[in-house]
């Protein structure tokens, strides 16, 4: 495709903690491959940030959410791909998590804060840095 036409893509990152620990995904099939992400995905066209978070996050995990709120926005040019990525955190989940898209992702798991796994995808991990800067600054700010 032509340099001048190409526009970056818009993605959602959802940043769900459940008991002190974060929920991330381990990618397949896609860029980032073998990189563990936050679950999330593309926003589509007329979608709502928020929207798009509940949709990708029950597509992808089974659990619904709610009362979600912006907490990161960047501007990533990684694997080869240019996103904005948005990223949000919900005040509610509900459910457990289930593997429900088997072709793009090999498993979830719960993590803490202090044992992220490694590689983390380049846009999950600055959505977790941005919150977890947030934090400290709520805290000691």
């Amino acid at each position: 495709m032509n340099e001048e036409k190409r526009r970056p893509l818009v993605g959602v990152g959802v940043l769900i903690i459940r008991n002190g620990k974060v929920l991330l995904g381990k990618r397949k099939g896609s860029h980032g491959e073998g990189a563990w992400c936050l679950p999330g995905g593309h926003l589509e066209y007329g979608e709502s940030f928020e929207n798009a978070a509940k949709r990708e996050v029950f597509e992808e995990t089974g659990l619904k959410i709610d009362g979600l709120e912006v907490i990161s926005v960047s501007n990533d040019i990684m694997y080869g791909k240019h996103y904005v990525t948005i990223g949000l955190k919900p005040a509610l989940v509900e459910g457990d998590v289930k593997l429900k898209e088997h072709d793009k992702a090999e498993e979830w798991d719960w993590f803490e804060f202090d044992a992220l796994p490694e590689p983390l995808f380049v846009a999950s991990e600055r959505i977790i840095k941005n919150y977890l800067a947030r934090r400290m600054y709520k805290k000691y700010g």
